[in-house]
């Protein structure tokens, strides 16, 4: 069995799709939920589905903490869905070629520091591009720089296009394809079928 761990800083809809997803599947489950921000919906989701949670904040966000939790709870991925915060280096070396993130743009355009949902978004919307998406990436020691795995694409009317529907034709194809990738992902490093 491959335990993960989902990191989110907001409302966890790609948590829940996570979730949803991994109990479907025996030989790979989500044994926990980790979160910077004390009122993110993240923590109902994990709520709703009976998962621990537990609060990433100023007292524990050191790499010894986060390294020796990591371990209690035998986390065996960590799977970055909306969280907002740089990894410490040491955790990204730790778990070296383990941890994987959603970006919601094909990087490595829109990609960095403070990069993030709406920011991207109205990126995008700025630049009048014809196409956005998503890219699934392991995760290193930069924002956003890691190893591609997966980039899903979706056309855009400059002209026409707002934040609400580019936000909706993200979020269809985080939900589509996120879960599958960690899944076939988690399989290609391990010994799981």
């Amino acid at each position: 069995m491959m335990n993960i761990e989902i990191w989110a800083s907001g409302g966890g809809t790609n948590a829940d799709t996570l979730i949803r997803y991994f109990k479907n599947v025996a030989d790979i489950s989500v044994v926990s939920v980790g979160c910077n921000r004390r009122e993110a919906g993240v923590f109902q989701v994990a709520k709703q589905h009976a998962i621990p949670s537990m609060y990433w904040g100023k007292s524990n966000w050191n790499t010894k903490d986060i390294l020796a939790e990591l371990a209690e709870r035998k986390v065996d991925y960590i799977v970055l869905a909306g969280f907002l915060k740089l990894v410490p280096a040491e955790v990204t070396q730790a778990y070296n070629g383990r941890i994987v993130n959603i970006h919601p743009s094909l990087l490595p355009a829109y990609g960095g520091k403070d990069m993030y949902g709406i920011h991207v978004h109205n990126a995008v919307l700025a630049n009048k591009e014809e196409f956005t998406g998503i890219t699934i990436h392991e995760v290193n020691e930069e924002f956003d720089k890691g190893k591609v795995l997966a980039q899903y694409t979706t056309k855009l009317s400059p002209l026409t296009e707002g934040l609400d529907s580019i936000k909706s034709k993200i979020q269809t194809l985080e939900h589509t394809n996120f879960a599958p990738v960690v899944d076939a992902w988690i399989r290609s490093k391990t010994l799981i079928p």
